[in-house]
C-alpha cells in the first residue's frame, strides 16, 4: 500500500491507530504483525499514567507498507513472510529448509565449495570419512 503525500505534513511519529489507517489495516493486525517480528522497533512514548504507547515514524510506515505489499503480491499470509525472514536470517533454519527442498526435488543440491572438496580429498587420502 503506497503512503499518501500528506504523510509528511503530519510531522512526528504517530500512534498505532493512525499508523494502521495510513497503511490500510487495523491496529489489531499491526499488533499481530509485531508479534511475528514484521514491524520495525518503534519508539514508545509515556502517556503520563505509567502506560507506554507505540509511535511509528514515516520510515516505520514505509517498512510496514513494503511488508504488506509483499504479502499481497505473493499471496502469502503474514506468518509466511515472517518465516521467510527467519530462513534468511538463521543459517540452521536455512540449511534445514534447503535440505527439505532438495529431498522434494524442488531445489538442486548446493554445489560443493572448493575448500569442502579439498577437505574431503584430504580425508580420503588419510583414510578417514569426513
Amino acid at each position: 500500500m503506497a503512503l499518501d503525500d500528506t504523510s509528511a505534513a503530519l510531522g512526528g511519529p504517530v500512534p498505532i491507530s493512525a499508523a494502521a489507517d495510513r497503511v490500510g489495516t487495523t491496529p489489531r493486525m499491526l499488533r499481530y504483525r509485531e508479534g511475528l517480528g514484521l514491524l520495525p522497533r518503534t519508539q514508545e512514548q509515556p502517556t503520563g499514567r505509567g502506560h507506554r504507547h507505540r509511535r511509528f515514524t514515516e520510515e516505520d510506515l514505509r517498512t510496514i507498507a513494503t511488508g504488506l505489499e509483499l504479502e499481497r503480491d505473493f499471496d502469502i499470509p503474514p506468518a509466511a513472510l515472517a518465516f521467510a525472514l527467519r530462513v534468511l536470517s538463521e543459517p540452521e533454519v536455512l540449511a534445514r529448509v534447503r535440505t527439505h527442498g532438495e529431498r522434494l526435488g524442488r531445489l538442486a543440491p548446493a554445489p560443493a565449495r572448493a575448500l569442502d572438496f579439498e577437505k574431503q580429498k584430504a580425508m580420503r587420502l588419510l583414510g578417514r570419512r569426513p
